[in-house]
Parts: structure tokens; C-alpha cells; sequence
């Protein structure tokens, strides 16, 4: 019986679904005696951990909410002129409450299912249209992980592009940014890319050269003609990238039109917070003859069943988890919550706003230029557009800064004798008069910046001054009144089903509740307006939270060491690859180049161990679901002089505990190799066993699984990396920032914390946790999983179980048997899920023709019975097209998802009622989802590609 002393808002029942009455009443449709019972029964006793977490006490929402603002209190936000790819802006209210603090948009899931995904998939049309626009090319993704990932990409791929074999040479500008050379130089040297930075008017291109990448305007602020030199690396046969600010767009002859083949860059000021180095969205725009080798997603419009226009994922058999080994990226990593800021950020101002504010940024950048110069200071009069280059004496370098710090202001030092002042949306008349009076010399008068401004222009050239239209489509020029775009957003938002309608049962993907209590802080200025390359000392809160979420992940995993860098899960299995490689190679067994991956593993293993340098072999699994011992001892000792590494996912794929996995791990450690244990499903272990324990050197974790931060519809995710004691000293470095291990790889993201702000979150979901709790979510996921597999058995079997009889935190139902029987595809059950109101599992993966279910610890009982009863009722109709009762052309499958409008036609020519169609069931009266769209034609939209917005009459 509760204490009057306990506290009432404590965060673990709140967050775990079922209660003790749905507990007791689950146990006994599992067949378990106890929750310990069933755990005993399904996590080999062999790895289970002895010792219990070692955590702090659990916070409750109120607490961590108060401890969350001491530690806001620690960070001190300072006036950031930093620049540097990263700029303080104005996120529009209207966008911050109903997008960024809106759970109808950061909990959908990535809209493989359009017919309930056509809000996103709009938004990030929107934000495809807008990059197309001001970058001058034909075709744009939806969003890459930060500008420099973006920068490797364009590397990767201008590689892929070109038919010589002898050309392995990439150069790079001198005046990138630092953080985009070194994730560059950490990419090519993966791949055996030499890569030649220098200065790009020099540069002689020679048939080496396959490709540039230059930065536009530089890192310091400069603004270069680039058209001589795309011509001569085009004469070259080479290729051009150009890492653009999207911003200077609006005002700067856009890459397209000098000749560049690529542009990128972060739409970072286009409304979305510092948050100290992310989340932000990268945005890659190409010409469309190489569409199909562009890195990331693409949104394509085609048309549903009933001939109307509707959007869809484009060119989706590029996906990694399809293509493998293959695939020319880790295209599924995105940022789409980010990129729909940003587009609706577009949509907000407008091309008039998006022009007014670029041109108020150039016009004081301006005025603080002419400004120091009449002070007498040393000052770059070039082109520029909001980046002022100042130079003086180490001794006056050093006095700006100290004054600039008494003053709350931080600028970027350049070399020791210059600086840079970068400004944004936010700076306003009077900082631009605290900047001078930083920076005057003693005793001189300041100049009247009213006046400078009235007399002042841009000082950028007609010839590179933009003469080209941008953002013309309707929709970025009607909804510029707030009453106008937050009914366009919500509805948008009502087009999309996410979390806040129902449980998304995606195996491998982890939909659990993102709580308010863990999203709430990432708003706050103290946490969102700090510049990742600010002084350390400005972001003390910061580096508390990150001391102690490492802590929570060593305990979790039982290494010693954690990199917090990687902004991804994609890029948390690349960074733990390349430590592993460094290992080999400081140990002179840099030869040591092949990668095991079993087919149990997670789908985007095989390209991230491409992308590091390895080359893939794959291991077998056996009829049980379980990695082949006999083959992987086999491939072991086959390639035991080249063995670097095995990649296995734990629980696996197939959604069982394998019993043999120390076996498993002590063969690839008897042939010299090490094991990186893919921490996808991780949220099956926590508290109950650790990858340091069972046998692996490496893992990753996705926060965005385990630790309960958003999935945003596809982005944002992070992925640290834990590791070994002996492989600690390799973790990942940062050119700006120090970071990582004393003999560190380099970085493999933007900024040096990644995603810092994401952090925030896993670091509030494990606080108000605490150990037992974390414990607790494991084992009700493994409940949930398991009651949904014993109420779905005797309709659809399941595929895998373990020696013991059960599944790990999911489970994968078999439909192949319904094609033969009834004509019925995976797909179709997909979509007729819809007509019940529920996203459907994942579809044909890891098994072509089957489901994948993963409930979730966060999951009720009665949700758990409504998708049960849902997927049980589909079942009886299917009964119905094998006992001939319907025809197996024209039955509620084959014609799902069925939408309102289909269904309110004067004639009806179906064999089943519009009532069957639309409400199968009787709680559907009160909580229906209707699906936006038919079901689409997927086909049509590869072959008729169009990725920008069709005339606004045609989207419905």
C-alpha cells in the first residue's frame, strides 16, 4: 500500500503501460507463473547479470523538471557571432508549439506507409521544393544528418559517378569549414580516398581528379566566384559540390547556376535552434540525371487507387536495409522533424520574408564592416554576406576576446591573429554597437551606425548578385498570417497518424512514448541557444548531463568508454567500426579487413561496414532463426588472417535470445577479430544483461529506441557508441572542440556532441527511470511482445521462438502461406490495418512476406487486445477470400486503405457493405482514423519521377 510520503507523479508506472491487474491477467494468456518466470524462460540464464544497475535514485517528473533547470542554470548563453555553419535565429512560435513541441509530429514514424503519412510527406515536398529553389538544381532529398555528413556524402557519390578507373582524388577548399574537413578526411580514409586540401584558384586539375567539394561563402566569410573554376574541373572531368549557407541563397547566385553538380549545407537558420550542435537538417541538392545515386530519402509524387494526386518515399529500393552491402549510403539516416521546421520556416516568411531577412543580415554585416574600418581596424572589404574578418596583433586578438567575453559576446578566433564575427536574424542594431564598442581602439568615438546604415550596401557584386526567382509554388505564399499557417500545419498534422492515435508495432523500430516531461527542456533557451563551438565553460549544464548519461551507458552496456558524437544509429555502427579498424591497425594488423554479418543482423549493417572499409561476408542462420555456429566458425577460420570484425544484433533481428552468443563471440575472439554488437534492440537487454558481459567489444545504442527521444517521422536519432577498455583510446575526435580518445579517429559528425539537445532527452527518459526502472521496461517489452505473439498464434504463426518456447521483445508472424491460399500480400494486411486505425508492423523484413511486431513496454493491455482484435478480424476476412465468400480481386484487402471519399459514392459495386469497410469493428465509432489517400501507385511514381510540389489544386 502506498506511503502518504511517496511521491504521486513518479515517472515509471506513467510510462509502463500495463498495471499490476493486466499483468496478472497477461501472465496466464502467456502461460507464465511471473514476470521473473517468463523472463527466465526467454533470456538465456547464462548471460544474465548478476550485479544491478548502478544509478542514482529515480527522479520524478517534477523533480527532473527542477533539476533540469538548476542545470540550465550552468549553461550561459551567450551573444554566439561564432558562425561557422551554426547561427542563432528566430523560431517562429507558431512552429515551435505546433511542430517542434507537438507530439502529432515527433511521434510518427518514417511514412513508408504514405496513405497515412501525406501531411509529412507535404512538408518535406515543401522542403525538397524550397532547396530545389534556392540551390538552382533540378532535384533535392528530404534531409541528411548535418552539413558535413552531407559534404562526405557528395564525396562518396561523386566517386560512384565517375568512369575512370585511375581517379581516386578528391579536393577540397582550404576555406571549408574545420569540422567538414575532418569528417571528410575520416570518410575517405575508410574508403582509400586521398583526399588534397588547398587553395582552389591553384588547384591543377588532372585526371586523378574525380571530383571538388568548396564552401560558399568560405569559413571566412568570403564570397568567391566559382564559375572559373567549375569550368576547369568540368574540362577536368571532374565534378563540383558546394557546401552553400542556405540563407546568402536568397540574395547570392545559387550553385546550379555557376556549374556546381551538388549542393548542400544545414538549413539550420532556417527556425531551428543551436541546441549545442543539433538536431539539424543537412539538405543535398544534384542534378536529376544522377538521382538515383543521390545519397538520403526522397519524397516523389505519383497518384492513389482512385487516379488523385499523392505523395510517397521515391526510389525506396536504394535503402540500405534492401540494397546492403550494396547500398551507396546510409540513405535512412534524415532529420525529417527538422526539415519540416525548416521548410515550414519557408513557407511562414515567404520569398519576400526569406529575401528581407537575408538582406537585413548583409546590411548590418555591412555597417559593422565600414563601422571597424573607421575605427581604424584592419577589415576584409571583399565580397561578404554576413561574416566580418578582422585582423590585428596577437596582443589586440587576445584583448577583443577578453572584452567580448566581460561583454557576453563570443567571436571565433581565426589562426591567432584575426577573428571573425558572423551575425544572424537575431542581431539587431544595438548588438552591432556593442561589437564596436568591443572591438574600438581606446579613446575612439564610435560612428553613428544609423547614419552607416543609410549609407551603407552589401558589398557583393552584380555579377554575383541572384537574379533568379525562388519560392514562386502557392503554398510559400499564402500562409504568412499566423491564422492561416497554423490551420495549414494542423492540417497537415491531421493527415498523419502517429502515436497520438494509436500503437505503431514496428519490429526493430521501438515506438514507445516519447513523455512530455523528457521534451519540455529541450525549448528552453538555456539548452537551445547554446553554439556547439562556444567556450566549454558556457555549457557546465551541458557537460553534467553528458557525464552523467555516459555513466548511465557504461551501466547499461558494462564498458568503460562512450562517445556521445554519433547523430545517428547508422553513424554509431560507422564510428564503432573505425575504432575497431584503428585497433587492428595499431596493433599491425591493419590487413585485417573482413566483416562477418549473419542474416539475423540489423538491416543497415552490411553498408555501414562497407562504408568503413571492410569487406562483407555473410553467416548463415539456422532453422530456428539463430546464427549457424558451425558456419560462423567456418567463415572464422576461412578468413582468420583477414578477420576484423563480426556484426551481430542482440536480441537478434528475428526476435529471439540466441543461446550460444558467448559461443558465438569466443570464435571471432579466437581468429583475432573483435565484436560489434548492433544495439538496435537493445531496449532487450537493459537491466538484464550487458554486451560487455556476454562478449562483445563494441556497441551502439539508439536513443531514439531505448532511451525514448523522439523518432520525429524519420529523424532525429542518435547513436553513442560504448566500447572496451582497450579500445577506449580510439574513440572519436573533433577538430574544434577536443574530444574523445588520446589516439582518436576522426570525427564522424558536424558538431562534437552530435546531436547535444537529443541527449537531453535520454538523459531525462534514464533519470526518472532509475535502475529498476530501466529494468522494468525491458521485461514488460518482453511481456508485451510475448502476450501479442500467444493471442496472434493460432491465427498467423509466429516464426521464430527460442529454445525455450519464447520471443525476445518482438516477433515476426507468418503471411506467406496467404498468398497461396488467398491471394493476400504482406502489403495488403498493411494497408487494411489502416481501415482499423493502426500503422502497420514492419513489412517483409527481416523475412520477405511476414510481419514484424514490436508493442513496446509502453503499451496498455487494452491497446495491445485492439491491435490483436484488429489483426484477428483481418484474419477472418481473409477466411472469407479462401472460403470463396469473397473474390480474390475485390475484397476489403486488395481495396484497402479505403478513404472517406471512396466510400461516399452514389453507387456501390463491392461485395461487402461501406459500414464493413470503414468500421470493422465496433470501438472504431468513436476513434476513427481515416486515411488521407488510396493506396498508392508506386510504380507510377519511380517511373514518372517528380520530387518538387505539383500545382496546388492537385494535392487534396
Amino acid at each position: 500500500m502506498a506511503s502518504a510520503h511517496d511521491p504521486t507523479d513518479s515517472f515509471c508506472p506513467r510510462h509502463i503501460g500495463p498495471d499490476q491487474v493486466d499483468l496478472g491477467e497477461m501472465l496466464k494468456v502467456v502461460g507464465a507463473g511471473s514476470l521473473d518466470e517468463l523472463i527466465g524462460q526467454t533470456v538465456p540464464p547464462s548471460i544474465r547479470s548478476r550485479a544491478p544497475l548502478d544509478l542514482p535514485a529515480p527522479l520524478t517528473e517534477y523533480q527532473l523538471l527542477a533539476e533540469a533547470r538548476r542545470l540550465a542554470g550552468r549553461n550561459r548563453v551567450f551573444r554566439s557571432y561564432i558562425g561557422v555553419g551554426y547561427h542563432d535565429c528566430v523560431v517562429p512560435p507558431v512552429i515551435q508549439r505546433n511542430v517542434l513541441e507537438n507530439p502529432g509530429w515527433y511521434t510518427a514514424y518514417t511514412p513508408y506507409q504514405a496513405e497515412i503519412s501525406q501531411g509529412r510527406l507535404e512538408a518535406l515536398l515543401n522542403f525538397q521544393t524550397m532547396i530545389m529553389d534556392l540551390t538552382g538544381l533540378e532535384v533535392a532529398g528530404a534531409s541528411l544528418l548535418d552539413e558535413a555528413t552531407a559534404a562526405a556524402e557528395a564525396m562518396h557519390m561523386l566517386a560512384g559517378l565517375t568512369e575512370r578507373e585511375d581517379a581516386n582524388l578528391f579536393f577540397v577548399s582550404e576555406l571549408c569549414h574545420p569540422q567538414t574537413l575532418a569528417v571528410i578526411a575520416t570518410r575517405a580514409e575508410a574508403r582509400g580516398i586521398e583526399v588534397v586540401v588547398g587553395n582552389h584558384e591553384r588547384f591543377a586539375f588532372d585526371g586523378r581528379v574525380f571530383g571538388a567539394l568548396v564552401q560558399y561563402p568560405t569559413t571566412d566569410g568570403s564570397v568567391v566566384d566559382y564559375r572559373g573554376f567549375c569550368e576547369r574541373a568540368h574540362a577536368a572531368g571532374a565534378r563540383v559540390a558546394v557546401a552553400a549557407d542556405l540563407l546568402s541563397l536568397a540574395m547570392l547566385v545559387p550553385p546550379g547556376e555557376f556549374g556546381a553538380d551538388i549542393a548542400l549545407g544545414s538549413t539550420q537558420r532556417f527556425g531551428t535552434p543551436l541546441g549545442y550542435g543539433g538536431p539539424h537538417a543537412a539538405f543535398f541538392a544534384t542534378r536529376k540525371e544522377f538521382v538515383r545515386r543521390m545519397p538520403g530519402r526522397l519524397i516523389g509524387v505519383s497518384v492513389d487507387a482512385q487516379g488523385h494526386t499523392a505523395l510517397r518515399m521515391a526510389l525506396q529500393t536504394r535503402e540500405q536495409h534492401i540494397r546492403r552491402d550494396k547500398a551507396t549510403s546510409n540513405i535512412c539516416t534524415s532529420q525529417v522533424l527538422l526539415a519540416v521546421m525548416a521548410g515550414l520556416y519557408a513557407v511562414y516568411h515567404g520569398p519576400r520574408g526569406i529575401h528581407a531577412i537575408a538582406e537585413r543580415v548583409a546590411r548590418l554585416t555591412a555597417a559593422l564592416a565600414e563601422g571597424l574600418a573607421r575605427l581604424g581596424l584592419r577589415v576584409w572589404r571583399g565580397p561578404f554576406f554576413d561574416t566580418v574578418r578582422v585582423e590585428g596583433s596577437l596582443a589586440d586578438v587576445k584583448s577583443w576576446h577578453e572584452k567580448a567575453e566581460a561583454e557576453r559576446m563570443n567571436f571565433r578566433p581565426l589562426g591567432t591573429a584575426a577573428l571573425t564575427i558572423s551575425l544572424d536574424e537575431t542581431t539587431s542594431p544595438a548588438d552591432v554597437c556593442d561589437i564596436l564598442a568591443v572591438l574600438a581602439p581606446m579613446g575612439k568615438k564610435l560612428p553613428d551606425l544609423a547614419a552607416l546604415l543609410r549609407e551603407v550596401e552589401p558589398p557583393i557584386p552584380d555579377a554575383l548578385l541572384r537574379k533568379s526567382k525562388y519560392l514562386q509554388h502557392p503554398v510559400f505564399n499564402q500562409h504568412h498570417s499566423e491564422t492561416e499557417m497554423l490551420r495549414y500545419i494542423r492540417r497537415l498534422e491531421a493527415r498523419d497518424l502517429s502515436l497520438t492515435h494509436s500503437m505503431i508495432p514496428l519490429g526493430s523500430c521501438t515506438m514507445k512514448c516519447n513523455a512530455t516531461a523528457e521534451l519540455l527542456p529541450i525549448s528552453w533557451p538555456e539548452w537551445s541557444g547554446v553554439h556547439p563551438f562556444a567556450p566549454t565553460s558556457q555549457a557546465e549544464g551541458y557537460h553534467a548531463v553528458f557525464r552523467e548519461l555516459e555513466h548511465v551507458l557504461s551501466a547499461v552496456t558494462g564498458f568503460p568508454g562512450v562517445s556521445l558524437q554519433p547523430n545517428a544509429g547508422s553513424q554509431g555502427e560507422f564510428a564503432g567500426l573505425l575504432v575497431i579498424r584503428r585497433y587492428h591497425t595499431r596493433r599491425g594488423q591493419g590487413h585485417r579487413n573482413i566483416c562477418l554479418i549473419p542474416a539475423s543482423a540489423h538491416g543497415t549493417n552490411p553498408a555501414s561496414a562497407v562504408m568503413a572499409g571492410f569487406q562483407v561476408v555473410g553467416v548463415a542462420c539456422d532453422a530456428g532463426g539463430n546464427v549457424d555456429e558451425a558456419d560462423l566458425a567456418q567463415r572464422a577460420a576461412e578468413h582468420a588472417e583477414r578477420l576484423a570484425a563480426l556484426m551481430i544484433t542482440y536480441p537478434s533481428t528475428h526476435g529471439v535470445f540466441e543461446e550460444k552468443i558467448k559461443r558465438l563471440c569466443a570464435i571471432i575472439h579466437e581468429h583475432g577479430g573483435q565484436v560489434y554488437m548492433d544495439g538496435a534492440n537493445m531496449n532487450g537487454q537493459v537491466g538484464l544483461c550487458r554486451p560487455a558481459e556476454i562478449g562483445a567489444d563494441v556497441c551502439h545504442i539508439n536513443l531514439h529506441k531505448t532511451f525514448a527521444s523522439p523518432h520525429g517521422g524519420g529523424g532525429p536519432g542518435m547513436g553513442p557508441i560504448a566500447v572496451a577498455g582497450h579500445l577506449v583510446e580510439f574513440l572519436p575526435g573533433h577538430p574544434v572542440v577536443p574530444v574523445g580518445g588520446r589516439d582518436a579517429i576522426g570525427a564522424v559528425a558536424a558538431a562534437p556532441w552530435g546531436s547535444a539537445n537529443i541527449l537531453l532527452v535520454a538523459w531525462a527518459y534514464a533519470r526518472m527511470m532509475g535502475a529498476a526502472g530501466l529494468k522494468k521496461a525491458t521485461e514488460f517489452a518482453i511481456l508485451n511482445a510475448n502476450y501479442v505473439a500467444e493471442r496472434l498464434q493460432p491465427h498467423y504463426p509466429v516464426v521464430y521462438r527460442g529454445e525455450r518456447g519464447r520471443v525476445g521483445h518482438e516477433c515476426i508472424v507468418d503471411l506467406r502461406p496467404l498468398k497461396k491460399s488467398a491471394g493476400i500480400e504482406a502489403e495488403d494486411v498493411a494497408k487494411r490495418l489502416m481501415d482499423y486505425g493502426f500503422h502497420a508492423p514492419t513489412m517483409s523484413f527481416p523475412i520477405p512476406g511476414t510481419l514484424m511486431i514490436e508493442p513496446t513496454e509502453s503499451e496498455s493491455r487494452a491497446e495491445l487486445d485492439r491491435f490483436c482484435e484488429a489483426m484477428i478480424a483481418i484474419r477472418q476476412e481473409i477466411r472469407e477470400i479462401e472460403s470463396g465468400a469473397q473474390p480474390r480481386d475485390d475484397n476489403l484487402l486488395k481495396n484497402a486503405p479505403h478513404t472517406a471519399e471512396s466510400l461516399l459514392v452514389s453507387e456501390w459495386s463491392h461485395p461487402y457493405s461501406r459500414e464493413r469497410a470503414a468500421y470493422p469493428l465496433p470501438w472504431l465509432h468513436g476513434r476513427k482514423f481515416w486515411p488521407a489517400v488510396g493506396r498508392l501507385n508506386n510504380v507510377l511514381g519511380d517511373r514518372q519521377f517528380v520530387c518538387a510540389c505539383p500545382p496546388i489544386e492537385a494535392i487534396r
